[in-house]
């Protein structure tokens, strides 16, 4: 894709969280299997819901920009998720592994945030207020989806996994 201004870039950047979004789905079934903790397992499979929503959101930006719906290919993720399936395929000790995977989790989260808070600001620059809406409201989603898991990991599994 050829960016030649801001509305390009807006497009480029939708393309890049649309793909994320996707490999996330197919990431967390494995992450829900993995894990452990039944409190983490829960954790997944509820973002498992969030991230499903935030494809049906993507689409409809996608469609306020008036473009059609396509995912570009995003090292970034891949990078993430690659890292993510090797510490869950090469750590034995499960309370270690849901550590890892916590933290894997955030990173991804994390991630998200930053393409979500930018495409926020983007939209409201373009003068894209409902698109700019809807991604805020994703936004605030990864927020929580982060707090959640900095809480169970910090509450609960980071202890087991030091013990």
């Amino acid at each position: 894709m050829k960016i030649a201004n801001l509305n390009d870039l807006f497009l480029h950047t939708l393309q890049d969280i649309y793909y994320a979004e996707k490999q996330i789905l197919k990431a967390l079934p494995k992450m829900i299997k993995a894990a452990d903790s039944e409190t983490l397992s829960k954790a997944f499979t509820a973002h498992l819901t969030e991230s499903k929503e935030h494809v049906v959101r993507l689409e409809n930006v996608f469609r306020i920009a008036g473009a059609k719906a396509k995912g570009e290919t995003c090292p970034a993720i891949d990078g993430i998720l690659k890292e993510a399936d090797e510490l869950m395929t090469e750590i034995k000790d499960p309370d270690t592994r849901d550590a890892a995977m916590i933290a894997a989790a955030q990173a991804v989260e994390h991630y998200e945030i930053t393409r979500y808070g930018t495409l926020v600001s983007w939209a409201t620059l373009l003068g894209m207020t409902d698109a700019s809406k809807i991604l805020s409201q994703t936004l605030k989603e990864e927020h929580s989806a982060d707090a959640k898991l900095t809480k169970l990991a910090e509450a609960k599994l980071n202890k087991e996994a030091a013990a």
